[in-house]
Parts: structure tokens; sequence; C-alpha cells
């Protein structure tokens, strides 16, 4: 049976053809292209974080404070990736975290359907965001048969959020995942110094542009009018969510909620005492507040919370397969992934992003083959320790 861990075996025998990879294989490379292809304003704004950007950095630093013992003499010829999303049959439990600036990473606008046409081509499921490119229908169109979620920035006028999460619902995605920390903007001073914020320019605004109720709001259509669309948009984004809201959340949709930037044991019990589907532990990568604990070390103690009634999400900082797999170690079941298939879609489009989604899971697969972990059963009980 084919496993993830075999496109190296494919890179090294077109290596004897004298062909080497297209895209880098290793985060730093990756990444150091990625911004040396951006403008300015585009790599500022996928690369930033809030403050001086010190719990970004730890974020991805912390997975290096815990470790893994290898267990020998275990027969992994087969691994076993393969795990579930609210009903949907995954073969890994890697996924696409939502990124609202997706659209503008690719050189012709249409990243939002590069990452969906990725996510149908390796069966990682892509989570659109609501600021995007492209609507979202023709988004979930693109993902092909692989699940997809969608990720709702509230909007402050109710009508406008039952229509977008409605037409979600109607286009197919598997779930509704709320997220609870951006209805203002953290501080961000690399964009700040450039005073550049590309929603303000128009940018990734197509779910609302494309909006019956949000259209409805507007004297004139955004394509005739757009400052005044995109002004309508400024009052529009950003509702602030109290427990209270789980009713009327609830009452929009008959999808799955999950609830995502949940970062503390107590939020995760609530959560699940009003209604929730999923828990997505994240603090936004470090991009809407700075100072506080990398993700992977809250996540530990929310999971415990959890204790298996509901599916975990974790993002932020997860920059490779070994990562993923601590993040399943320290009881994920579902890992996301961000910047770096962000850098895949600067370089070589849904290609690029596919490519990258490749090595993440190869590298993680082969971790599995030789430390004895042939299932995600296997990698939770191993567990991971605290450096």
């Amino acid at each position: 049976m084919p496993h993830y861990g075999d496109y190296q075996n494919a890179i090294y025998f077109a290596g004897l053809s004298g062909a080497v990879p297209q895209w880098p294989v290793d985060h730093a490379t990756l990444r150091a292209r990625a911004e040396a292809h951006w403008p300015p304003s585009v790599r500022d704004y996928v690369q930033g974080g809030c403050g001086d950007e010190a719990t970004q950095d730890a974020n991805a630093a912390a997975f290096h404070r815990w470790g893994m013992i290898p267990r020998m003499m275990v027969d992994t010829t087969r691994r076993d990736l393969s795990t579930t999303m609210f009903g949907h049959a995954l073969p890994a439990p890697l996924f696409m975290a939502p990124i609202g600036v997706n659209g503008i990473c690719t050189d012709d606008g249409h990243g939002d359907l590069a990452a969906a046409r990725a996510s149908a081509a390796t069966g990682v499921p892509f989570c659109a965001s609501t600021l995007a490119n492209d609507p979202l229908e023709d988004v979930r169109v693109a993902c092909g048969e692989t699940p997809a979620l969608f990720q709702l920035y509230t909007p402050r006028d109710p009508d406008v959020a039952a229509s977008i999460v409605a037409r979600a619902e109607a286009a197919g995605y598997a779930a509704l995942v709320v997220t609870l920390d951006t209805w203002v903007t953290g501080w961000r001073p690399r964009d700040l110094n450039t005073a550049s914020f590309p929603q303000l320019r128009g940018a990734v605004l197509a779910n609302y542009f494309t909006d019956p109720a949000f259209r409805a709001l507007l004297a004139r259509p955004p394509e005739e009018d757009p400052q005044a669309a995109i002004a309508a948009w400024v009052t529009t984004f950003g509702r602030v969510l109290t427990w209270e809201d789980m009713g009327w959340l609830r009452s929009l949709t008959t999808l799955p909620i999950v609830l995502k930037g949940i970062c503390h044991p107590d939020d995760a019990r609530r959560a699940i005492d009003a209604g929730a589907d999923g828990i997505y532990v994240s603090n936004h990568g470090g991009r809407q507040a700075n100072g506080g604990i990398a993700a992977i070390d809250l996540l530990p103690a929310v999971a415990d919370a959890v204790a298996g009634r509901i599916p975990v999400l974790f993002d932020s900082g997860v920059r490779s397969g070994t990562d993923m797999v601590k993040a399943i170690a320290l009881g994920a079941d579902l890992v996301g992934l961000g910047r770096p298939y962000c850098y895949g879609l600067a370089l070589g489009g849904g290609d690029g992003c596919a490519h990258v989604l490749k090595c993440v899971l190869a590298e993680a697969d082969l971790l599995m083959a030789v430390n004895g972990w042939p299932s995600l059963a296997a990698v939770r009980a191993a567990g991971a320790i605290r450096l």
C-alpha cells in the first residue's frame, strides 16, 4: 500500500535523471523564497504578528520543548494515519487552517481557489475563510470530493451573518468554525508602519460583496461604488460573541459548530455545555494578541477537559510533520497548518501548496515509521514529554 513517506522516494528517483524539487521541502528555505517573492505589503501582512511578535515566535519555538520516545521492534511497514472529521473519513489528521488573505497570496489573486485545488489533490481539508477573494460557493466546488470547513468572522448585522452561514451550509461545507478572537484587529506593527490593511483596499471581501443581505445594506452595488461597500464592511465586520450567543448561532445552521480560540480548559467545558460540536485550540498564531502562552503548551489541559467528548482541533506554530505528530500526541484530533501552505501558494499556486502538504505528511509518516508508531492511536499512547 502507498504511504505518504513514498513522496521522498519519488524525489530521490527523479534525482537520478537530474531533476530536483521545483519547490523547497524544508520550512526555512520555503519561507525565505516566499518572502522574496511577495510584494512587501503581502509579505508583511502574512508574516506579521501582534506587538513584538513574541507570542507568534513562541508558538513555533515551543514545539522544540516537547519530545517523544520511540518504541523499537514494532512492525511499522504499514502505517495508518486515517481519521474522521464530523462524519467524513479522512486519510490523515492534517487540515489547512483558515487564513483570510489566501486570495492575495498567489500572483493571480485567486489563492482561495488554488488552496481548494490543493485540497482536492491531496485529500487534506481546507478551512475556507469568510475573508476571501472568491465566493465561498466557488471555493467549495474547487475542493472536489475532499470535505471542507468554513470559518466565520461573525458579522454584526444578524441578517448578513445568517445569510453567509446559510450559504456555507447550502454549499456543502462540513462544519462551521466560529472565530472568537477577531472582532477587532490586534496591534500589528508591520502593517501599521506601512499603513497597509488589505481589506480597506477592497481585497478578500468577495463573500460580502456577493452576499444578498450585505448588498441590501448598500445604496449602490459594490461594482458601482466599491468605496461605499468597503465602508459598509467596516461597520459590519466583527460581532463580539458571548456564551449567550450560542443559542443564536445554533439557530442559524444544522452544521456542527466549532469554537476557534479556546485555550482554557474551563472555556472548553463551558463550550461543550453550551452545545459546541468541536473545540479549536488556537491563539490565532500570535496575530491577534501578544504576551500569551504558546498554544501547544495549552493543548494538553484543554484536551484533558474535553476528554474525547467532541473533536479537538489545533493550530498555531505548526511548521512540519514532526509538529503535527507532536500535536496529535498531546491531544489534538485534527491539526491545522497555516503559513507554510501560504508559502506554497506564493511559489506555485495550487501545485506548490499541494507540494507543501505532501512534504508535511511525508515527514509525519516517516517519523511514525522509524519511531514504532503504526497508527495515530500509537502516537497518542506514546505521548510527549515536556523537556
